[in-house]
């Protein structure tokens, strides 16, 4: 049972990846928010803001206090964590080795990918608003911001590094914090990448599939392999 942040942590790195909390997709999930599975002397507390045992606030605990474990939106175009273990075997599976620009030179990335991946990979790590900004989004285009950024997250092109306070034109703070956005390389640096490099997409794909069903035995092929390769 996890009943605070070092248990969930520790679930964590034994487990290697987990869905965020709310929806398994039928693959796996340490945390839920179905309540009539949630043994009565559980200890969580949704939304509290107690950073030992609210897990919303884990998202970013582990961000600010931890390098070995990632949180973005990874699967299904839904959040999840996946730690430093594991990482090389994700990006051997869904980069193959490529960067962006030639992914882009490939057809394989968006127009709208390419303005958000290069305003945050020339300022190393921007929050949303600013990445909006220095992309030249308008309004109207959010719809396809939004779709590009989740694109450039579970391509592993970008993933989410912490949280900043907005700051006007005359240097308050204001409304609520910013995700702020990093490139994958910036985050975990090369030897993450090193290792991806030595490892091949079937061997990738083999290895996270195998672990799936170690977490839970009854996933379908179809889900494990959506859920690997995004």
């Amino acid at each position: 049972m996890i009943n605070n942040y070092d248990d969930f942590i520790a679930q964590l790195l034994n487990a290697g990846f987990s869905m965020g909390a709310g929806n398994d997709e039928g693959v796996f999930a340490l945390l839920s928010h179905n309540w009539d599975n949630t043994p009565e002397d559980c200890l969580l507390q949704w939304h509290t803001g107690d950073a030992d045992t609210d897990p919303w606030v884990w998202r970013m605990r582990v961000l600010d206090e931890r390098d070995d474990v990632a949180y973005s939106k990874f699967f299904f175009k839904k959040s999840g964590y996946i730690t430093r273990e594991w990482y090389p075997y994700f990006l051997a599976a869904r980069r193959g080795g490529r960067t962006f620009d030639e992914a882009y030179a490939d057809g394989t990335m968006s127009q709208y990918a390419k303005r958000i991946y290069h305003a945050v990979a020339e300022n190393g790590a921007l929050p949303l608003d600013e990445i909006k900004r220095q992309g030249g989004f308008s309004r109207d285009e959010k719809p396809k911001f939004d779709g590009a950024l989740v694109e450039l997250q579970m391509r592993l092109y970008l993933t989410m590094c912490g949280q900043a306070q907005k700051i006007s034109q005359n240097g308050g703070e204001y409304g609520w914090s910013s995700t702020v956005f990093c490139t994958t390389e910036n985050f975990w640096g090369e030897d993450v990448f090193r290792q991806a490099a030595e490892i091949d997409v079937d061997e990738a794909v083999e290895k996270i599939a195998a672990q799936v069903l170690l977490l839970n035995p009854t996933a379908e092929e179809k889900k494990i392999i959506k859920f690997i390769k995004g």
